[in-house]
Protein backbone atom coordinates (compact mmCIF):
# COMPACT_ATOMS: atom_id res chain seq x y z
CA UNK A 1 0.00 0.00 0.00
CA UNK A 2 2.99 2.29 -0.39
CA UNK A 3 3.03 5.07 2.18
CA UNK A 4 -0.43 4.32 3.57
CA UNK A 5 -0.71 4.32 7.37
CA UNK A 6 -3.81 2.90 9.03
CA UNK A 7 -5.12 5.17 11.79
CA UNK A 8 -6.63 3.16 14.63
CA UNK A 9 -8.62 5.40 16.97
CA UNK A 10 -9.22 4.26 20.56
CA UNK A 11 -10.93 7.39 21.90
CA UNK A 12 -14.04 5.44 22.85
CA UNK A 13 -12.11 2.79 24.77
CA UNK A 14 -8.69 4.01 25.88
CA UNK A 15 -9.83 7.64 25.84
CA UNK A 16 -12.80 6.83 28.04
CA UNK A 17 -10.34 5.70 30.73
CA UNK A 18 -9.13 9.28 31.17
CA UNK A 19 -9.97 11.03 34.41
CA UNK A 20 -13.16 13.07 34.14
CA UNK A 21 -14.43 11.53 30.89
CA UNK A 22 -17.56 9.41 30.64
CA UNK A 23 -19.25 8.84 27.31
CA UNK A 24 -22.93 8.02 27.03
CA UNK A 25 -24.09 5.69 24.28
CA UNK A 26 -25.30 8.72 22.34
CA UNK A 27 -21.89 10.38 22.80
CA UNK A 28 -20.16 7.32 21.39
CA UNK A 29 -22.45 7.22 18.35
CA UNK A 30 -21.68 10.89 17.60
CA UNK A 31 -17.93 10.32 17.89
CA UNK A 32 -18.08 7.28 15.60
CA UNK A 33 -19.80 9.39 12.96
CA UNK A 34 -17.24 12.19 13.31
CA UNK A 35 -14.23 9.87 13.12
CA UNK A 36 -15.64 7.99 10.15
CA UNK A 37 -16.29 11.28 8.37
CA UNK A 38 -12.67 12.25 9.04
CA UNK A 39 -11.53 9.01 7.44
CA UNK A 40 -9.77 6.93 10.11
CA UNK A 41 -9.32 3.24 9.29
CA UNK A 42 -10.34 1.64 12.60
CA UNK A 43 -12.52 2.76 15.51
CA UNK A 44 -11.99 0.74 18.67
CA UNK A 45 -15.32 1.26 20.35
CA UNK A 46 -15.10 -0.58 23.65
CA UNK A 47 -15.20 -3.89 25.45
CA UNK A 48 -18.68 -5.47 25.25
CA UNK A 49 -17.83 -7.78 28.13
CA UNK A 50 -17.01 -4.95 30.52
CA UNK A 51 -20.37 -3.19 30.93
CA UNK A 52 -23.98 -3.12 29.63
CA UNK A 53 -23.48 0.35 28.14
CA UNK A 54 -20.95 -0.96 25.62
CA UNK A 55 -23.28 -3.82 24.70
CA UNK A 56 -26.06 -1.32 24.03
CA UNK A 57 -23.68 0.78 21.95
CA UNK A 58 -22.59 -2.17 19.79
CA UNK A 59 -26.24 -3.04 19.22
CA UNK A 60 -27.18 0.49 18.14
CA UNK A 61 -24.11 1.09 16.01
CA UNK A 62 -25.15 -1.74 13.69
CA UNK A 63 -27.61 0.68 12.08
CA UNK A 64 -24.80 3.00 10.93
CA UNK A 65 -23.32 2.76 7.45
CA UNK A 66 -19.64 3.74 7.77
CA UNK A 67 -17.72 5.07 4.78
CA UNK A 68 -14.15 4.61 5.96
CA UNK A 69 -13.78 2.97 9.37
CA UNK A 70 -13.97 -0.61 10.56
CA UNK A 71 -15.54 -0.93 13.99
CA UNK A 72 -13.43 -2.93 16.43
CA UNK A 73 -14.33 -4.66 19.67
CA UNK A 74 -11.58 -4.92 22.28
CA UNK A 75 -10.90 -7.60 24.82
CA UNK A 76 -8.38 -9.88 26.49
CA UNK A 77 -7.10 -13.34 25.70
CA UNK A 78 -8.91 -16.19 27.38
CA UNK A 79 -8.24 -16.68 31.07
CA UNK A 80 -5.74 -19.29 32.15
CA UNK A 81 -6.80 -22.92 31.96
CA UNK A 82 -10.12 -22.11 30.24
CA UNK A 83 -10.95 -22.80 26.60
CA UNK A 84 -11.85 -19.66 24.55
CA UNK A 85 -15.34 -20.98 23.80
CA UNK A 86 -15.97 -21.30 27.55
CA UNK A 87 -14.67 -17.86 28.50
CA UNK A 88 -17.55 -15.40 28.98
CA UNK A 89 -15.47 -12.31 28.11
CA UNK A 90 -14.14 -13.90 24.94
CA UNK A 91 -17.61 -14.96 23.82
CA UNK A 92 -19.00 -11.47 24.55
CA UNK A 93 -16.76 -10.05 21.83
CA UNK A 94 -18.80 -11.98 19.27
CA UNK A 95 -21.95 -10.24 20.52
CA UNK A 96 -20.50 -6.93 19.31
CA UNK A 97 -20.80 -8.16 15.70
CA UNK A 98 -17.84 -6.08 14.57
CA UNK A 99 -15.69 -7.08 11.58
CA UNK A 100 -12.53 -6.60 13.65
CA UNK A 101 -11.55 -7.82 17.10
CA UNK A 102 -8.53 -6.50 19.02
CA UNK A 103 -7.07 -8.95 21.51
CA UNK A 104 -4.48 -7.90 24.06
CA UNK A 105 -2.09 -10.35 25.64
CA UNK A 106 0.98 -10.29 27.85
CA UNK A 107 4.41 -9.97 26.26
CA UNK A 108 6.34 -9.10 29.44
CA UNK A 109 7.32 -12.19 31.42
CA UNK A 110 7.02 -10.25 34.69
CA UNK A 111 3.33 -9.59 34.00
CA UNK A 112 2.75 -13.24 33.18
CA UNK A 113 4.26 -14.62 36.37
CA UNK A 114 3.54 -11.81 38.86
CA UNK A 115 0.32 -10.15 37.65
CA UNK A 116 -1.87 -12.82 36.03
CA UNK A 117 -0.06 -15.64 37.85
CA UNK A 118 0.33 -18.24 35.15
CA UNK A 119 3.19 -19.99 33.40
CA UNK A 120 5.06 -18.52 30.46
CA UNK A 121 3.97 -21.43 28.28
CA UNK A 122 0.30 -21.13 29.26
CA UNK A 123 0.35 -17.44 28.39
CA UNK A 124 1.56 -18.23 24.86
CA UNK A 125 -1.26 -20.77 24.50
CA UNK A 126 -3.76 -18.18 25.73
CA UNK A 127 -2.64 -15.82 22.96
CA UNK A 128 -2.61 -18.38 20.16
CA UNK A 129 -5.85 -20.17 21.03
CA UNK A 130 -7.85 -16.95 21.55
CA UNK A 131 -6.82 -15.60 18.16
CA UNK A 132 -7.56 -18.98 16.52
CA UNK A 133 -11.06 -18.81 18.04
CA UNK A 134 -11.82 -15.46 16.42
CA UNK A 135 -10.24 -16.39 13.10
CA UNK A 136 -12.57 -19.42 13.06
CA UNK A 137 -15.41 -16.88 13.23
CA UNK A 138 -14.01 -14.98 10.22
CA UNK A 139 -12.84 -11.94 12.20
CA UNK A 140 -9.94 -9.68 11.33
CA UNK A 141 -7.77 -9.93 14.44
CA UNK A 142 -5.44 -7.24 15.77
CA UNK A 143 -3.08 -8.48 18.47
CA UNK A 144 -2.02 -5.86 21.02
CA UNK A 145 1.23 -6.99 22.63
CA UNK A 146 0.76 -5.31 25.99
CA UNK A 147 3.91 -3.88 27.65
CA UNK A 148 5.92 -5.05 24.64
CA UNK A 149 8.82 -2.61 24.95
CA UNK A 150 9.31 -3.16 28.68
CA UNK A 151 8.99 -6.89 28.02
CA UNK A 152 11.54 -6.79 25.22
CA UNK A 153 14.05 -4.95 27.39
CA UNK A 154 13.60 -7.51 30.18
CA UNK A 155 13.43 -10.67 28.07
CA UNK A 156 13.60 -10.11 24.30
CA UNK A 157 13.27 -13.80 23.47
CA UNK A 158 9.96 -14.17 25.33
CA UNK A 159 8.54 -10.87 24.00
CA UNK A 160 9.15 -12.09 20.45
CA UNK A 161 7.62 -15.47 21.30
CA UNK A 162 4.40 -13.72 22.32
CA UNK A 163 4.25 -12.18 18.85
CA UNK A 164 4.96 -15.55 17.25
CA UNK A 165 2.11 -17.09 19.24
CA UNK A 166 -0.21 -14.46 17.78
CA UNK A 167 1.09 -15.20 14.27
CA UNK A 168 0.56 -18.93 14.84
CA UNK A 169 -3.02 -18.17 15.84
CA UNK A 170 -3.56 -16.25 12.58
CA UNK A 171 -3.36 -12.60 13.72
CA UNK A 172 -3.68 -10.14 10.84
CA UNK A 173 -1.56 -7.47 12.52
CA UNK A 174 0.75 -7.19 15.51
CA UNK A 175 0.71 -4.03 17.61
CA UNK A 176 3.66 -3.15 19.83
CA UNK A 177 2.41 -1.39 22.97
CA UNK A 178 4.40 1.04 25.09
CA UNK A 179 1.79 0.56 27.81
CA UNK A 180 3.72 2.33 30.58
CA UNK A 181 4.58 5.20 28.25
CA UNK A 182 8.23 5.42 29.27
CA UNK A 183 10.07 4.33 26.13
CA UNK A 184 12.44 6.80 24.47
CA UNK A 185 12.55 7.33 20.67
CA UNK A 186 15.97 5.71 20.24
CA UNK A 187 14.90 2.47 21.92
CA UNK A 188 11.55 2.59 20.15
CA UNK A 189 13.18 2.77 16.73
CA UNK A 190 15.74 0.06 17.45
CA UNK A 191 13.26 -2.45 18.90
CA UNK A 192 10.66 -1.78 16.21
CA UNK A 193 13.22 -2.48 13.49
CA UNK A 194 14.03 -5.82 15.12
CA UNK A 195 10.36 -6.80 15.02
CA UNK A 196 10.04 -5.63 11.42
CA UNK A 197 12.90 -7.93 10.43
CA UNK A 198 11.33 -10.95 12.18
CA UNK A 199 7.69 -10.82 11.01
CA UNK A 200 5.86 -10.38 7.73
CA UNK A 201 2.53 -9.26 9.25
CA UNK A 202 1.59 -5.59 9.35
CA UNK A 203 3.08 -4.06 12.51
CA UNK A 204 1.32 -1.38 14.52
CA UNK A 205 2.31 0.91 17.37
CA UNK A 206 0.41 1.92 20.52
CA UNK A 207 2.04 4.60 22.70
CA UNK A 208 1.15 6.26 25.97
CA UNK A 209 2.43 9.69 26.89
CA UNK A 210 3.91 9.24 30.37
CA UNK A 211 7.31 10.42 29.15
CA UNK A 212 5.85 13.05 26.83
CA UNK A 213 7.07 11.01 23.86
CA UNK A 214 3.89 9.35 22.53
CA UNK A 215 3.70 11.38 19.32
CA UNK A 216 7.45 11.23 18.67
CA UNK A 217 7.55 7.49 19.38
CA UNK A 218 4.61 6.86 17.04
CA UNK A 219 6.15 8.85 14.22
CA UNK A 220 9.60 7.28 14.54
CA UNK A 221 7.93 3.86 14.48
CA UNK A 222 6.15 4.71 11.23
CA UNK A 223 9.44 5.85 9.73
CA UNK A 224 10.88 2.51 10.89
CA UNK A 225 8.16 0.72 8.94
CA UNK A 226 4.98 0.20 11.00
CA UNK A 227 1.69 0.41 9.10
CA UNK A 228 -0.83 1.00 11.87
CA UNK A 229 -0.83 3.79 14.46
CA UNK A 230 -3.08 3.54 17.49
CA UNK A 231 -3.99 6.51 19.63
CA UNK A 232 -6.84 8.73 20.71
CA UNK A 233 -8.22 11.91 19.24
CA UNK A 234 -6.64 14.92 21.00
CA UNK A 235 -4.74 12.51 23.25
CA UNK A 236 -7.37 11.46 25.82
CA UNK A 237 -6.27 8.55 27.98
CA UNK A 238 -5.36 7.19 31.36
CA UNK A 239 -2.64 8.93 33.40
CA UNK A 240 -0.87 11.31 30.97
CA UNK A 241 -2.91 10.22 27.97
CA UNK A 242 -2.37 8.34 24.73
CA UNK A 243 -0.64 9.27 21.50
CA UNK A 244 -2.47 12.28 20.08
CA UNK A 245 -3.83 11.33 16.66
CA UNK A 246 -4.53 14.90 15.56
CA UNK A 247 -0.84 15.74 15.83
CA UNK A 248 0.28 12.40 14.40
CA UNK A 249 -1.99 12.59 11.35
CA UNK A 250 -0.91 16.14 10.53
CA UNK A 251 2.80 15.44 11.04
CA UNK A 252 2.77 12.24 8.99
CA UNK A 253 0.61 13.49 6.17
CA UNK A 254 1.84 17.05 5.81
CA UNK A 255 5.46 16.73 6.89
CA UNK A 256 6.40 13.14 5.98
CA UNK A 257 4.39 12.25 2.85
CA UNK A 258 2.33 9.45 4.38
CA UNK A 259 -1.39 8.98 3.73
CA UNK A 260 -3.39 8.56 6.94
CA UNK A 261 -6.79 9.91 5.88
CA UNK A 262 -8.08 11.22 2.53
CA UNK A 263 -6.07 14.35 1.81
CA UNK A 264 -9.17 16.46 1.30
CA UNK A 265 -10.26 15.55 4.85
CA UNK A 266 -7.24 17.16 6.51
CA UNK A 267 -9.27 20.35 6.80
CA UNK A 268 -11.63 18.45 9.13
CA UNK A 269 -8.90 17.92 11.76
CA UNK A 270 -9.72 21.05 13.75
CA UNK A 271 -13.51 20.85 13.61
CA UNK A 272 -13.38 17.16 14.58
CA UNK A 273 -11.11 17.97 17.54
CA UNK A 274 -13.54 20.62 18.75
CA UNK A 275 -16.49 18.29 18.27
CA UNK A 276 -14.87 15.46 20.22
CA UNK A 277 -13.84 17.83 23.01
CA UNK A 278 -17.36 19.23 23.16
CA UNK A 279 -18.92 15.76 23.35
CA UNK A 280 -16.43 14.77 26.06
CA UNK A 281 -17.25 18.00 27.92
CA UNK A 282 -13.62 19.02 28.27
CA UNK A 283 -11.94 22.18 26.97
CA UNK A 284 -9.68 21.73 23.96
CA UNK A 285 -6.23 22.97 24.92
CA UNK A 286 -5.66 26.29 23.13
CA UNK A 287 -2.03 25.34 22.57
CA UNK A 288 -2.80 21.96 20.99
CA UNK A 289 -0.58 21.65 17.87
CA UNK A 290 -2.40 22.19 14.59
CA UNK A 291 -5.96 22.29 16.06
CA UNK A 292 -5.75 24.59 19.11
CA UNK A 293 -7.04 28.16 19.00
CA UNK A 294 -3.52 29.45 19.70
CA UNK A 295 -1.77 27.20 17.17
CA UNK A 296 -1.67 30.00 14.59
CA UNK A 297 -2.17 32.99 16.89
CA UNK A 298 0.15 36.00 16.87
CA UNK A 299 0.45 38.84 19.33
CA UNK A 300 3.82 40.55 18.95
CA UNK A 301 3.87 43.38 16.42
CA UNK A 302 6.98 42.09 14.59
CA UNK A 303 5.49 38.61 14.29
CA UNK A 304 2.22 40.01 12.98
CA UNK A 305 4.04 42.19 10.48
CA UNK A 306 6.09 39.22 9.32
CA UNK A 307 3.06 36.96 8.86
CA UNK A 308 1.22 39.69 6.95
CA UNK A 309 4.15 39.91 4.56
CA UNK A 310 4.71 36.16 4.28
CA UNK A 311 2.90 33.63 6.46
CA UNK A 312 5.82 31.18 6.42
CA UNK A 313 7.91 33.68 8.36
CA UNK A 314 6.21 32.59 11.62
CA UNK A 315 3.96 29.65 10.62
CA UNK A 316 5.14 26.16 9.74
CA UNK A 317 2.03 25.37 7.64
CA UNK A 318 -1.03 27.15 6.27
CA UNK A 319 -3.63 26.91 9.08
CA UNK A 320 -6.42 26.34 6.56
CA UNK A 321 -4.74 23.05 5.60
CA UNK A 322 -5.98 21.57 8.89
CA UNK A 323 -9.16 23.61 9.12
CA UNK A 324 -7.79 26.13 11.60
CA UNK A 325 -7.43 29.87 11.23
CA UNK A 326 -4.87 32.58 11.79
CA UNK A 327 -5.59 34.95 14.66
CA UNK A 328 -4.02 38.30 15.51
CA UNK A 329 -4.54 39.24 19.14
CA UNK A 330 -5.82 42.64 20.07
CA UNK A 331 -3.44 44.36 22.48
CA UNK A 332 -1.28 47.38 22.97
CA UNK A 333 1.53 45.67 21.06
CA UNK A 334 -0.54 44.62 18.05
CA UNK A 335 -0.23 47.76 15.92
CA UNK A 336 -2.66 49.62 13.67
CA UNK A 337 -2.41 47.18 10.74
CA UNK A 338 -3.64 44.34 12.94
CA UNK A 339 -6.59 46.35 14.20
CA UNK A 340 -7.38 47.39 10.64
CA UNK A 341 -7.77 43.77 9.57
CA UNK A 342 -10.33 43.25 12.34
CA UNK A 343 -12.17 46.42 11.33
CA UNK A 344 -12.23 45.41 7.66
CA UNK A 345 -13.98 42.16 8.49
CA UNK A 346 -16.93 44.32 9.57
CA UNK A 347 -16.42 47.27 7.20
CA UNK A 348 -14.09 46.48 4.24
CA UNK A 349 -14.05 50.12 3.08
CA UNK A 350 -12.26 51.44 6.20
CA UNK A 351 -8.59 52.36 5.60
CA UNK A 352 -5.53 52.44 7.85
CA UNK A 353 -5.44 56.22 8.34
CA UNK A 354 -9.19 56.84 8.33
CA UNK A 355 -10.92 58.60 11.18
CA UNK A 356 -12.82 55.42 12.06
CA UNK A 357 -9.58 53.49 12.59
CA UNK A 358 -8.13 56.22 14.78
CA UNK A 359 -11.33 56.41 16.87
CA UNK A 360 -11.40 52.65 17.40
CA UNK A 361 -7.72 52.60 18.40
CA UNK A 362 -8.36 55.39 20.89
CA UNK A 363 -11.35 53.47 22.28
CA UNK A 364 -9.22 50.33 22.55
CA UNK A 365 -6.63 52.22 24.60
CA UNK A 366 -9.33 53.69 26.87
CA UNK A 367 -10.82 50.28 27.57
CA UNK A 368 -7.44 48.66 28.19
CA UNK A 369 -6.71 51.46 30.66
CA UNK A 370 -9.99 50.56 32.43
CA UNK A 371 -8.83 46.96 32.71
CA UNK A 372 -10.16 45.32 29.55
CA UNK A 373 -7.96 42.87 27.73
CA UNK A 374 -8.94 41.71 24.25
CA UNK A 375 -6.28 39.18 23.35
CA UNK A 376 -8.57 36.44 24.65
CA UNK A 377 -11.86 38.15 23.84
CA UNK A 378 -11.85 39.09 20.16
CA UNK A 379 -15.65 38.81 20.02
CA UNK A 380 -16.09 41.70 22.46
CA UNK A 381 -13.65 43.71 20.34
CA UNK A 382 -15.75 42.95 17.27
CA UNK A 383 -18.79 44.40 19.04
CA UNK A 384 -16.80 47.53 19.92
CA UNK A 385 -15.92 47.94 16.23
CA UNK A 386 -19.57 47.59 15.24
CA UNK A 387 -20.69 50.10 17.87
CA UNK A 388 -18.08 52.68 16.76
CA UNK A 389 -18.98 52.23 13.08
CA UNK A 390 -22.74 52.48 13.66
CA UNK A 391 -23.19 48.85 12.60
CA UNK A 392 -24.71 47.66 15.85
CA UNK A 393 -28.31 47.32 16.92
CA UNK A 394 -29.10 45.52 20.18
CA UNK A 395 -31.23 42.41 19.86
CA UNK A 396 -32.83 42.92 23.26
CA UNK A 397 -33.01 45.19 26.28
CA UNK A 398 -32.40 43.92 29.79
CA UNK A 399 -34.92 46.03 31.66
CA UNK A 400 -34.01 44.79 35.12
CA UNK A 401 -32.78 41.81 37.07
CA UNK A 402 -32.66 40.67 40.67
CA UNK A 403 -30.44 38.08 42.33
CA UNK A 404 -31.05 36.38 45.66
CA UNK A 405 -28.40 34.27 47.36
CA UNK A 406 -29.07 32.18 50.40
CA UNK A 407 -27.79 29.41 52.62
CA UNK A 408 -30.81 28.41 54.71
CA UNK A 409 -28.78 26.39 57.18
CA UNK A 410 -25.33 24.87 57.57
CA UNK A 411 -26.46 21.50 56.22
CA UNK A 412 -27.64 22.86 52.87
CA UNK A 413 -25.70 23.96 49.82
CA UNK A 414 -25.49 27.64 48.96
CA UNK A 415 -28.01 28.43 46.21
CA UNK A 416 -28.88 31.47 44.15
CA UNK A 417 -31.95 32.64 42.29
CA UNK A 418 -32.13 35.17 39.47
CA UNK A 419 -35.09 36.96 37.95
CA UNK A 420 -34.72 38.88 34.69
CA UNK A 421 -37.02 41.00 32.58
CA UNK A 422 -36.14 41.47 28.89
CA UNK A 423 -37.78 43.35 26.04
CA UNK A 424 -37.53 42.29 22.38
CA UNK A 425 -39.26 44.44 19.76
CA UNK A 426 -41.68 45.73 22.37
CA UNK A 427 -42.48 42.27 23.76
CA UNK A 428 -41.62 41.71 27.41
CA UNK A 429 -40.61 38.41 28.96
CA UNK A 430 -39.84 37.73 32.62
CA UNK A 431 -38.19 34.52 33.84
CA UNK A 432 -36.57 33.13 36.96
CA UNK A 433 -33.94 30.44 37.41
CA UNK A 434 -31.97 28.72 40.15
CA UNK A 435 -28.25 28.15 39.76
CA UNK A 436 -25.00 27.17 41.41
CA UNK A 437 -24.17 30.72 42.39
CA UNK A 438 -25.49 34.07 41.19
CA UNK A 439 -23.73 34.13 37.81
CA UNK A 440 -24.97 30.66 36.87
CA UNK A 441 -28.51 31.59 37.91
CA UNK A 442 -28.34 34.85 35.94
CA UNK A 443 -27.00 33.05 32.87
CA UNK A 444 -29.82 30.49 32.98
CA UNK A 445 -32.55 33.06 33.52
CA UNK A 446 -31.31 35.38 30.78
CA UNK A 447 -31.04 32.67 28.14
CA UNK A 448 -34.38 31.14 29.14
CA UNK A 449 -36.06 34.51 28.65
CA UNK A 450 -34.46 35.06 25.25
CA UNK A 451 -34.93 31.56 23.82
CA UNK A 452 -38.61 32.34 23.17
CA UNK A 453 -37.50 35.04 20.72
CA UNK A 454 -34.24 33.44 19.55
CA UNK A 455 -34.48 29.60 19.62
CA UNK A 456 -30.91 29.30 18.33
CA UNK A 457 -29.68 30.27 21.80
CA UNK A 458 -30.74 26.85 23.10
CA UNK A 459 -27.51 25.40 21.67
CA UNK A 460 -25.29 27.97 23.42
CA UNK A 461 -23.58 27.32 26.74
CA UNK A 462 -20.48 28.43 28.60
CA UNK A 463 -17.35 26.29 28.48
CA UNK A 464 -15.10 28.51 30.59
CA UNK A 465 -15.44 31.30 33.14
CA UNK A 466 -12.45 33.18 34.51
CA UNK A 467 -12.24 36.03 37.01
CA UNK A 468 -9.20 38.16 37.67
CA UNK A 469 -8.91 40.83 40.34
CA UNK A 470 -7.21 43.86 38.76
CA UNK A 471 -6.32 46.06 41.74
CA UNK A 472 -5.89 43.87 44.81
CA UNK A 473 -5.00 46.82 47.04
CA UNK A 474 -8.68 47.84 46.91
CA UNK A 475 -9.59 44.54 48.63
CA UNK A 476 -13.27 43.68 48.26
CA UNK A 477 -13.88 46.93 46.34
CA UNK A 478 -11.39 45.89 43.65
CA UNK A 479 -12.19 46.00 39.96
CA UNK A 480 -12.50 42.55 38.34
CA UNK A 481 -12.22 41.29 34.79
CA UNK A 482 -14.48 38.39 33.76
CA UNK A 483 -13.62 36.36 30.67
CA UNK A 484 -16.12 33.79 29.45
CA UNK A 485 -15.92 31.33 26.57
CA UNK A 486 -19.10 30.19 24.86
CA UNK A 487 -19.91 27.55 22.27
CA UNK A 488 -22.84 26.36 20.21
CA UNK A 489 -21.21 22.98 19.63
CA UNK A 490 -19.59 24.13 16.39
CA UNK A 491 -18.03 27.54 16.95
CA UNK A 492 -16.40 29.00 20.04
CA UNK A 493 -16.04 32.64 21.05
CA UNK A 494 -14.85 34.64 24.05
CA UNK A 495 -16.12 37.86 25.57
CA UNK A 496 -15.01 40.05 28.45
CA UNK A 497 -16.52 42.40 31.03
CA UNK A 498 -14.89 44.70 33.59
CA UNK A 499 -16.48 46.27 36.68
CA UNK A 500 -16.03 46.73 40.41
CA UNK A 501 -19.07 44.44 40.72
CA UNK A 502 -18.42 40.82 39.73
CA UNK A 503 -22.09 40.33 38.80
CA UNK A 504 -22.02 43.39 36.55
CA UNK A 505 -18.75 42.28 34.91
CA UNK A 506 -20.21 38.84 34.33
CA UNK A 507 -23.41 40.27 32.89
CA UNK A 508 -21.48 42.45 30.43
CA UNK A 509 -19.60 39.40 29.17
CA UNK A 510 -22.76 37.26 29.06
CA UNK A 511 -24.73 39.81 27.05
CA UNK A 512 -21.84 40.24 24.60
CA UNK A 513 -21.66 36.45 24.18
CA UNK A 514 -25.37 36.24 23.36
CA UNK A 515 -25.22 39.14 20.93
CA UNK A 516 -22.21 37.70 19.10
CA UNK A 517 -24.18 34.50 18.49
CA UNK A 518 -27.23 36.41 17.28
CA UNK A 519 -25.16 38.61 14.96
CA UNK A 520 -23.52 35.55 13.40
CA UNK A 521 -26.87 33.84 12.89
CA UNK A 522 -28.30 36.99 11.30
CA UNK A 523 -25.33 37.27 8.93
CA UNK A 524 -25.74 33.62 7.91
CA UNK A 525 -29.37 34.27 7.02
CA UNK A 526 -28.43 37.36 5.00
CA UNK A 527 -25.76 35.45 3.06
CA UNK A 528 -28.18 32.60 2.39
CA UNK A 529 -30.79 35.06 1.13
CA UNK A 530 -28.27 36.79 -1.16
Amino acid sequence: MGNNVYIYDSTLRDGAQAEGISFSVEDKIKIVKALDELGVSYIEAGNPGSNPKDLEFFDRVQTLTLKHAKLTAFGSTRRRDIAPEDDANVKSLLLARTPVVAIFGKSWDFHVTDIIHTSLEENLKMIEETIQFFKSHNKEVVFDAEHFFDGYKANPDYALKSLQAAVDGGADSLVLCDTNGGCMPGDMEEITKVVMSEFQQDIGIHCHNDGGMAVANSIISVIAGVKQVQGTYIGFGERCGNANLTTIIANLQIKNDYTCIPDENLELLTSTARQVAEIANVPLDDKEPYVGRAAFTHKGGMHIDGVNKSSKSFEHIDPERVGNERRFLMSEVAGRSTILKKIQKVAPHVQKDSQETIQIMDRLKELEHEGYQFEGAESTFELIIRKNLGKYKPFFELENFKIIGEKPNLDEEFSAYAMVKVKVDGNVKMTAAEGDGPVNALDKALREALEMFYPELAAVHLTDYKVRVLDTKEATAAKVRVLITSTDGKDQWSTVGVSTDIIDASLIALIDAIEVKLIRELEKKIKAFI
